[in-house]
């Protein structure tokens, strides 16, 4: 439930939060900016793209997916070592934000 309110925080869409609150969505989305330059801006990605676009995709499928890459049990060009800078709760941080993004 926390994530949930964090990616909702994030995206601007909890009125009136405090200093705290603020401080911790704005965290998120810095985070989720980091994804940008591949993905897309608040990941969405450019049309015709081959990289997919993150915004809207199941928070648990995009952990899931995140964790495989920082293992080494899904192949990739990059994401294997970008995934390793994360920590697990980054990941959850980052599924929870991409997925409340609307497409």
């Amino acid at each position: 439930m926390i994530m949930r309110w964090i990616a909702l925080a994030a995206a601007g869409l909890l009125p009136g939060l405090t200093a705290a609150q603020d401080a911790q969505a704005l965290h998120v989305a810095s985070l989720a900016a980091t994804c940008a330059n591949c993905h897309g801006t608040q990941g969405r990605a450019v049309d015709g793209s081959v990289v997919p676009g993150l915004a809207g995709m199941p928070r648990d499928y995009m952990s899931t997916q995140l964790k495989a890459f920082k293992s080494g049990g899904r192949p990739a060009t990059i994401m294997h070592q970008l995934s390793k800078g994360y920590s697990d709760a980054q990941i959850e941080q980052l599924a929870t934000y991409f997925s409340a993004q609307k497409k």
